[in-house]
């Protein structure tokens, strides 16, 4: 898998959004999953969902 670089930051402002997850990155279970690198397992994280209409 490709190595992504991490932008630490604070804050985060985004427009558009149609909602958002909060959850615990987990190795396997039976919900879509998004790619993540092992190092992150274990931390909470926020998957936000954008609209894409234009």
């Amino acid at each position: 898998m490709k190595k992504v670089p991490l932008t630490p930051a604070t804050e985060l402002k985004v427009n558009n959004i149609r909602g958002f997850y909060i959850r615990k990155v987990k190795p396997f279970g039976t919900s879509a999953k998004v790619d993540c690198p092992k190092e992150h397992l274990g931390k909470t994280v926020y998957l936000v969902i954008l609209n894409n209409d234009e």
